[in-house]
């Protein structure tokens, strides 16, 4: 077999050490194993380059990849591999062995590379990310204030749809501090809620002991302090994010179910430059929001989604969902259309699908402006006689029957 990289190296990383085996033009010398400090893994990169390697490849291990790629991404050429694509016969498996096998591949280039963004990227990734864990953890704790007035017997989180709203906060607040009566606190709330107000001071007659008070105390603590490293998030984003990226931003708010936010997250994890990814397709299966190619024996089986970017494969089911309650958008029509016969969940996943691919080309293309298509796109595509059939059916699940008379020509 042909070799690609005559010299290359490959890396069984370890949270505390580093199993380094060498292919010098065919030849394999004594596998090394080095630690996983700062010193250590530049003493690594001394020890390649002084054997004339200009290549090495690891498997991506949690995040013990990452300070060997940020000390050595100047020196050397390195490929992040996926764990699963490099699987050893079983019978076979230590750290030497691994690091043999994985040289052994990037020797004579069976190795897909994954996609590691620049070190710029990489820490808006790390802002993004953790911004995300933080708004998790601020819906959790709301959770916890619903399970605490459930047990006061405070019936409001089916009256508020969202208890860390304005209004809910108000309320929660006055909770807390047990001052009001349930007849001041239901006026608390917006004025869109005026028809609401009966009902909210009904529910509020709970029974609200000081024990409640307590947990709704620390509880909205908490969730105040959520909302201040939110905001601290938010501004440290606005800060990094350079003028590309920023008006990037704002071309993508522009597309339904997208926000400042979310447009964040996306140029995050894909950039702005789109050449790295072949076509919107392309970009797609990376994000694992294309069905997947499972065919035996002639016979199409599941076609699951792959297991992907997690973090750009919620971000966008997210903003399907915000783009499916649009009115008179494409994407509205198309989650309807979708979710009648393949049910909500996989509806989504094509909306986000459709979402990412006009995303894609409005990074692509920066002189491009995005036009919905139309609440009326679908009706446009298809024949009269085929609308007129797509209506008999309906009214025939209905119940109904329906003559039909031409007009005479």
């Amino acid at each position: 077999m042909e070799r690609v990289y005559p010299r290359c190296a490959g890396i069984d990383v370890h949270k505390d050490s580093l199993v380094v085996c060498v292919r010098l033009d065919g030849r394999e010398p004594p596998v090394e194993t080095f630690g996983a400090t700062s010193g250590e893994i530049l003493r690594l990169g001394d020890w390649l380059g002084g054997l004339g390697v200009t290549i090495a490849a690891m498997e991506s291990t949690g995040v013990y990849w990452q300070p060997v790629w940020n000390l050595l991404e100047d020196r050397l050429q390195l490929m992040l591999v996926n764990p699963q694509h490099i699987r050893r016969v079983p019978g076979r498996k230590t750290d030497v062995t691994d690091s043999q096998w994985i040289a052994q591949l990037l020797e004579h280039g069976l190795l897909s590379p994954s996609f590691v963004p620049p070190k710029a990227q990489r820490q808006l990734r790390d802002l993004t990310r953790q911004r995300t864990q933080l708004l998790g953890d601020g819906a959790r704790v709301i959770n916890r204030v619903q399970k605490v007035l459930e047990t006061a017997d405070v019936k409001i989180a089916s009256l508020i749809s969202d208890l860390a709203g304005v209004s809910g906060r108000k309320v929660l607040t006055a909770l807390a501090e047990g001052k009001l009566t349930p007849q001041e606190m239901a006026e608390l709330v917006d004025r869109r809620m005026e028809l609401k107000k009966p009902a909210l001071r009904e529910a509020l007659a709970g029974n609200v002991g000081e024990h409640h008070r307590f947990m709704l105390r620390q509880l909205l603590a908490q969730l105040d302090h959520i909302d201040a490293q939110v905001e601290a998030f938010d501004l440290r984003i606005a800060e990094v994010m350079s003028p590309l990226e920023r008006q990037a931003v704002q071309r993508l708010d522009e597309i339904p179910g997208f926000d400042a936010r979310t447009g964040q997250n996306v140029i995050a994890e894909i950039g702005t430059d789109m050449s790295r990814f072949p076509s919107a397709a392309h970009l797609a299966s990376w994000a694992g929001l294309c069905p997947g190619n499972n065919q035996s024996g002639g016979k199409r089986k599941h076609g699951k989604t792959r297991q992907a970017n997690r973090w750009l494969k919620a971000a966008m089911t997210q903003s399907a969902w915000g783009a499916s309650r649009t009115r008179n958008s494409y994407f509205a029509v198309q989650h309807r259309r979708l979710s009648k016969r393949r049910g909500v969940k996989r509806a989504s996943i094509a909306v986000a699908h459709s979402l990412l691919g006009v995303a894609y080309e409005l990074l692509k293309h920066p002189d491009l402006a995005y036009t919905d298509l139309g609440a009326d796109h679908f009706d446009k595509q298809s024949s009269v006689e085929r609308q007129v059939q797509q209506m008999l059916r309906r009214l025939k699940r209905l119940g109904c029957n329906v003559e039909i008379k031409r007009p005479a020509a």
